[in-house]
């Protein structure tokens, strides 16, 4: 089956932006005018395409990444376009992580009036790290205090890789009627702000000539800069061609050297249609860019997969969602080959043979059902058991792609079903939950016998309780949020563990010495062999480490994991007859936690990293907020009169920091916060947490 257009006009693209920088709604216009949707959904009316879940709706916000295929004609010639819109809020930050490692390009949208806001900052090092071209669009232009000047210097001076402006507003505020084209030397001027609306190319208006000849002189040298044919050309006087300067740049964008900066309001219907030409003239297709790299999991070598049909197949599952109708759907991003609906593919991550059944290309929620995906596409897979990371491949040509590592959830809530009838259910659906987000993880208390959800914030853990209930029917009671504390040592020490058993027959004998110490912070746990002259047999030292990995579960001082430790097995005993791998496990987990004991053992919190936005008149207030909030202030900015405050507070003192930031600014304050680091619990403040949660385990 041929492909609807060739692999070189198809444009994998997301949008990605701050919460509130127009990103959804920038999406919805570029959907109208590709002649995917008749009529516009607005964000603010909860109407939006591609926000389609009942959450986003009401909030307003984007939780997950929606995907959607649409067409765009530029110089006679037809594109497709696969949009992948992604969340702008601190808690689903998962989801556009997850969408970068299958994304060709990046539409990066700027408010043009808040500029370059935390979130941004986040996500733009993302795309840095997955190496992927974007363009910048500086949205809002018609609102009050927009300035594209000023975000312009932002983007530079803040991201890396160089910005160069391809147009210009022609106006701004109230007064922004369009753009002036630096490339083509043309204005365009929409007549109207209805949906639609005309626009004329025009000659620039005599007043922004002076400022037109400026942009465009250092548009010019900017681009040059990375072309040497060019550079010459330039310094001998020579005109250069809009094609020579076309091609430089996209050549430049792709290589990520530079990042082309365009502008509008997407909500007043003006510069879309020129963000969606810079789509196709200077982001990748697959073919721009160097084929996908794995390791063959039988060699142990290093791969790589061109974007060509005849290649083996190879495919990544970057989402899993369930889906009422169709069970489980696999959003896949096809690297190699192709694949027919209903035909067989191997799993290499999980190590088994899958059937894929229908092949879905998604609209947000609606979908076009197809018989072959091709290199370079995304779609929809329907009956596959797969999870967000694995790789799908040709049996005989296997190959797994690099992994993501998602960070730890650092908040937990108690929950337990309201009617006994929901327990049984309750379960499968925090199973779906945790496959289609890595970020999500639901455990059972072995003490209490509690059932815990933890996440990356309470509105995370919100959203997935009230999708249990509008979902799946289940309604739950939920406890308090709780900060997900963590344990270490401070010092080096030696513990011993002896498991001696003796019943009638056969008895058990484990015998294990360990020296532990810590390791920086985040480096996780480090296990050494020294064990010498076979005191302890090759086949146990499995076992003491297992053991030692079951015992660092639950932490000496209060019950909490424990981390950042290196634990040396250099000496022990066994016994001929007796010994056991059991034995050596229980043994393992007394040396670990007689040494732990001694360790100088102490807790651990999560720290955030808090941007707050506030009116220069709260500063004082918000700062000895913080304060009072166990926080460091780690940095202020001035954004005309709105001061932005950066500063490290523990999670245990942000709950409900929602609340008190509005009361403090008369509701005009806004922040968000993202996990930093762990670090050591005030030993006041320890002993205070250890006391309630024994007293908790002991009730």
């Amino acid at each position: 089956m041929a492909r609807e257009v060739p692999i070189e006009k198809l444009r994998n693209i997301g949008i990605v932006a701050h919460i509130d920088a127009g990103k959804t709604t920038t999406t919805e216009r570029i959907l109208y005018y590709t002649g995917k949707t008749y009529k516009i959904g607005e964000v603010h009316e909860g109407a939006a395409t591609m926000d389609w879940m009942p959450q986003e709706k009401e909030r307003g916000i984007t939780i997950t990444a929606a995907t959607t295929a649409c067409y765009w004609t530029r110089n006679g010639e037809r594109y497709q376009i696969n949009i992948i819109d992604t969340p702008g809020h601190v808690d689903f930050s998962v989801e556009v992580v997850r969408s970068m490692k299958v994304l060709d390009g990046i539409v990066f949208i700027f408010s043009a009036v808040e500029g370059v806001q935390p979130q941004s900052e986040a996500n733009w090092r993302w795309a840095d790290r997955f190496k992927v071209p974007r363009i910048a669009f500086i949205n809002k232009m018609d609102r009050l205090g927009a300035d594209f000047y000023r975000v312009f210097n932002e983007i530079e001076e803040k991201l890396t890789i160089k910005p160069v402006a391809i147009q210009i507003p022609l106006g701004a505020e109230e007064q922004f009627e369009g753009v002036i084209d630096l490339i083509e030397m043309k204005a365009i001027r929409w007549l109207e702000e209805t949906l639609g609306a005309k626009y004329e190319v025009v000659d620039i208006p005599a007043e922004y000539q002076e400022k037109t000849q400026e942009w465009r002189e250092k548009m010019i040298e900017t681009i040059v800069e990375t072309d040497d044919e060019l550079m010459e050309k330039y310094l001998e006087g020579q005109e250069i061609s809009v094609e020579e300067l076309r091609k430089a740049l996209r050549k430049a964008t792709i290589e990520r050297k530079l990042v082309p900066v365009l502008c509008g309001s997407a909500f007043k219907n003006k510069g879309v249609q020129p963000l969606l030409d810079a789509v196709i003239d200077y982001l990748p297709s697959p073919l721009d860019l160097p084929p996908v790299k794995g390791i063959n999991p039988k060699t142990g070598e290093e791969e790589i997969r061109k974007p060509l049909d005849e290649e083996p197949f190879c495919a990544y599952a970057f989402k899993v969602m369930s889906d009422p109708y169709a069970g489980q759907l696999t959003y896949i991003r096809v690297f190699s080959g192709t694949l027919k609906a209903s035909s067989y593919v191997y799993n290499a991550t999980k190590d088994e043979k899958q059937r894929a059944g229908r092949l879905l290309l998604m609209h947000a929620n609606s979908r076009e059902e197809i018989q072959q995906v091709s290199a370079g596409e995304i779609c929809a897979v329907v009956g596959l058991d797969a999870a967000t990371g694995d790789t799908l491949c040709d049996e005989k040509h296997p190959i797994i792609l690099e992994k993501l590592e998602f960070p730890d959830p650092v908040i937990s809530m108690a929950i337990e079903p309201k009617t006994k009838k929901d327990q049984e259910k309750l379960s499968q659906v925090l199973n779906k939950f945790m496959k289609e987000d890595p970020t999500f993880k639901a455990t059972t208390d072995p003490e209490t016998g509690q059932i815990l959800i933890h996440g990356m914030g309470e509105l995370h853990l919100e959203i997935m309780v009230d999708r249990m209930k509008r979902e799946y029917g289940i309604e739950v009671n939920v406890g308090k949020p709780q900060v997900a504390y963590k344990e270490t040592i401070k010092k080096k020490a030696i513990g011993e563990g002896k498991f001696i058993k003796q019943t009638g027959g056969r008895g058990q004998y484990g015998h294990a010495i360990v020296e532990i110490e810590p390791l920086p912070r985040g480096k996780g746990f480090e296990f050494i062999d020294d064990i010498h002259g076979g005191v302890i047999p090759k086949e146990f030292i499995p076992s003491v480490e297992k053991g030692i990995k079951e015992a660092m579960q639950n932490g000496i001082l209060a019950g909490y994991p424990v981390v950042d430790v290196r634990v040396r097995l250099f000496d022990g005993s066994y016994h001929e007859v007796d010994s056991s791998d059991i034995a050596f496990q229980v043994a393992g987990a007394l040396a670990f936690k007689d040494a732990a004991k001694k360790a100088e053992p102490v807790l651990l919190e999560p720290i955030m990293e808090v941007e707050v936005e506030t009116p220069e008149e709260y500063v004082g207030d918000v700062i000895g907020d913080l304060n009072s909030r166990r926080g460091k202030i780690m940095g202020m900015e001035n954004k005309g009169n709105i001061t932005v405050i950066k500063a490290h507070v523990p999670l245990a003192e942000m709950f409900g920091y929602a609340t008190t930031l509005r009361s403090l600014t008369q509701g005009r304050g806004t922040f968000i916060m993202r996990f930093s680091h762990y670090d050591e619990v005030p030993q006041q403040i320890a002993e205070k947490i250890i006391g309630e949660r024994m007293a908790g385990k002991s009730s």
